[in-house]
């Protein structure tokens, strides 16, 4: 009989059978006492890769002082970590989107080879965090997730966004080159993900709105005594939730997935939440759809002032409480289920029931009568060009409507050099294709171009539309996870220069105003580009789903 707790660890330490196991398990550490606890296995993303997880080996740490507080017997392991930030604008970036798939498939592979009985995962940046996610819904073994927490900002409220952006004002002549090399070296100044509602904080936001993480985790900074002491408490709460048989399974259901994308609308969060709750969903065997963003958005108001399109921080939002007070707001006015079980062992409407509200002097987070937007940002777009849909990032401070002259470019390189050449004028849509899921592959984010555009003033009267992705930090009229892609002959590899294309952010529709006798006349002569992908990007080619879909691998 298994030993309450001890689940699959039993299987690897208990019989005389498995002696040699636990002579192994004696060289990292374990005790006698050590056989008979839950064995916790601690996913740690820490790296000197990047700022944004260079400080989660603490946390780590952290986590497991306090699965031994529990009673636990924690083990950390490592996971891979890529910056998109380092990466953005090169080939290397290719590997972003790959890199969730790695470390869900990783993840997944070290938990069940050695037989740990529940999950702590800690991520800090865009990929390693869904990721996690991914690989704890996979298993389903009690888990919880910790967020490696947000960056302190830059001199003069700076973060990494402002240096893309001085990029694109030095080119323009905006700023000298030694105050574009002040911005470059004050920035970003420590651990941390980056500091506005891009996608790590997005996705952290979201990922407690699951019910995956301990009530206001998400909202920390990275350098905090309250994100250790965070750290800590999941340690511990991962052990009750062993002992108590709570698994993801339990916690992620469609009303759970529901509250997440209210949140994110809300936030005013990153396009890439769209496609990694997609592939969560999909990990935990929930019927969750693009179509899910627009039913729940024409509902849900955009309340945050927040970087990228606001005025305020993720710091600063920490300052006046966080998110839970948001989601308490939220919950008040039925738009959150708050029956929904999480990581504490209590429902959601239970977490929030003692938080306090804002003080109503506070700026950030907006009532709803004078809402940043009165529905979703995020919008879910159709047409001739994207007959399996699109996502764009439309805050409205862009406008709702966007024609104009299409400019395509084959690669994001192609596209970056005709911005930096002045070749992009008020009207354009810049168009930049094969960078799909497929085709890049990894679908690349289009942060480069689309900073250097604001850059050089032109934000409100250029568009963009891409089957690649976008950063959490960009913002201006940008469509992109345009279905299908490019490279499988998508409607977006028949643009030509000139053709005028119509972006209805109203009706939720982007057409090309081409007939489809000249659309067919294209198709007829085009040819799939030839990938010439080695490695794992040739795996992830050939594996990888649409983007409509979350571009998963499973």
């Amino acid at each position: 009989m298994v030993k309450k707790g001890r689940k699959h660890s039993s299987k690897i330490v208990d019989g005389l059978e498995q002696a040699p196991s636990r002579a192994m398990l004696r060289a990292v550490g374990f005790e006698d006492k050590d056989f008979f606890k839950s064995q916790v296995g601690i996913a740690s993303t820490w790296s000197m890769v990047t700022p944004c997880n260079m400080h989660i080996n603490e946390l780590a740490e952290a986590a497991s002082q306090g699965a031994i507080k529990a009673g636990s017997k924690p083990i950390i392991f490592n996971t891979i970590s890529v910056s998109d930030g380092i990466s953005m604008g090169t080939k290397g970036m290719r590997y972003s989107l790959v890199s969730r798939e790695v470390i869900a498939d990783s993840i997944e592979t070290v938990v069940a080879a050695q037989g740990f009985d529940g999950l702590l995962a800690i991520g800090g940046c865009d990929k390693n965090m869904p990721g996690c996610v991914m690989a704890m819904a996979r298993l389903n073994r009690p888990s919880i997730f910790v967020y490696g927490g947000s960056i302190q900002p830059g001199k003069n409220r700076t973060d990494v966004i402002s240096v893309f952006e001085a990029v694109g004002s030095f080119s323009e002549g905006k700023i000298s080159s030694k105050e574009l090399l002040e911005v470059e070296s004050t920035a970003i100044p420590g651990p941390g993900a980056c500091g506005g509602m891009y996608t790590a904080n997005t996705m952290a936001c979201a990922i407690e709105a699951l019910g995956l993480s301990l009530p206001n985790s998400s909202a920390k900074e990275a350098i905090s005594a309250s994100k250790k002491q965070d750290s800590v408490e999941a340690g511990k709460a991962l052990t009750k939730l062993i002992n108590e048989d709570i698994t993801p399974n339990k916690i992620l259901s469609k009303r759970a997935f529901e509250n997440a994308i209210t949140t994110v609308i809300a936030l005013g969060g990153s396009t890439n939440a769209v496609l990694h709750l997609l592939a969560i969903a999909h990990e935990a065997k929930v019927k969750l759809s693009i179509d899910d963003f627009t039913r729940i958005g024409k509902k849900v108001p955009v309340l945050a002032d927040l970087k990228p399109s606001g005025n305020y921080l993720m710091s600063e939002l920490i300052e006046i409480g966080g998110v839970t007070p948001l989601m308490k707001v939220l919950l008040e006015e039925k738009l959150l289920h708050g029956d929904v079980m999480t990581v504490t062992g209590n429902t959601l409407a239970q977490n929030l029931s003692s938080i306090k509200t804002y003080k109503d002097n506070q700026k950030i987070i907006k009532g709803f009568s004078n809402p940043i937007k009165s529905d979703s940002h995020i919008r879910i777009l159709y047409g001739n060009l994207a007959p399996e849909g699109s996502v764009a990032k439309i805050s409205g401070k862009e406008g709702t409507f966007f024609e104009g002259r299409a400019k395509p470019y084959n690669s994001e390189e192609e596209a970056m050099k005709a911005i930096m050449g002045g070749e992009i004028k008020e009207g354009d849509v810049v168009i930049i294709r094969y960078e799909g899921p497929v085709g890049g592959p990894g679908m690349r984010e289009m942060l480069s171009p689309t900073a250097a555009i604001m850059g050089k003033g032109l934000g409100g009267k250029v568009a963009f539309l891409t089957d690649g992705r976008f950063s959490g930090g960009t913002h201006g009229f940008v469509v992109g996870h345009v279905s299908p892609e490019a490279h499988l002959g998508g409607p977006l590899a028949l643009i030509e220069d000139g053709d005028v294309i119509s972006i209805d952010a109203n009706k939720n529709e982007i057409n090309l105003m081409v007939d489809d006798k000249t659309l067919l006349q294209r198709e007829k002569k085009w040819q799939a580009p030839k990938n010439q992908n080695v490695g794992v990007l040739a795996k992830y080619s050939k594996m990888v789903s649409s983007a409509s879909k979350g571009a998963f691998t499973s």
